[in-house]
């Protein structure tokens, strides 16, 4: 399991690892015997291997749902609820300000500039941004376009979503992890009846 080590290590500090932000990682765990191994070393802490329907990114989830797990996961639940029609409200900003017909997919490229021309002649998502940018999740400050695109991107890129390839370069590729907060999505609304538009399967992996 040596060799598995810093896998584990991101694994267990809740990195989701997908084909976009670790390839290589990614590729391992597509090994079933790989797989196998991490469960095996997992098992004693009450964790397992998980990954979304698609397989397109991977995660731990609990093996069974004691005390102290229910404790851990509603308090994980319940930050990610409250980031998620931010998360939400910005997934539907991106659609409407680059006229795409669907969501954000792991591998799409995003770029601020882009995104921030269309805001600009536009007064509806200028101040849709403006509105998105200063909440809670994302906390800008500034009264600028430019400095609130800047930390969307920013806090997007801190939780996961969004990966920076080159640091001098202001180009963001999307995540597996935009797969998992559709799927937690697509399970709340099927089990909370909460309306969401996009179409597809429910599953509690996403909630584990």
């Amino acid at each position: 399991m040596i060799e598995h080590g810093p896998l584990l290590e991101r694994l267990l500090a809740g990195e989701f690892i997908c084909a976009v932000s670790d390839e290589s990682a990614f590729r391992r765990l597509e090994d079933e015997q790989t797989r196998e191994q991490i469960d095996t070393y997992l098992r004693p802490l009450n964790r397992r291997l998980a990954s979304n329907p698609e397989g397109s990114v991977y995660f731990l989830a609990w093996r069974q749902i004691n005390d102290s797990a229910r404790d851990q996961l509603s308090r994980q639940l319940g930050d990610t609820l409250n980031s998620l029609l931010p998360l939400l409200e910005w997934l539907q900003l991106v659609q409407e300000a680059l006229g795409r017909d669907a969501l954000l997919a792991p591998g799409d490229v995003l770029k601020p500039a882009e995104f921030s021309a269309k805001c600009e002649d536009n007064q509806s998502l200028r101040e849709r941004l403006e509105r998105l940018a200063t909440d809670s999740f994302f906390g800008s400050q500034s009264e600028q376009l430019d400095a609130q695109m800047k930390q969307v991107f920013k806090r997007l890129k801190e939780h996961g979503y969004l990966l920076q390839p080159h640091a001098e370069r202001q180009v963001y590729l999307v995540t597996g992890k935009i797969d998992y907060l559709v799927d937690l999505v697509r399970f709340i609304r099927d089990e909370e009846n909460l309306p969401v538009d996009e179409e597809g399967p429910a599953t509690q992996e996403a909630l584990l």
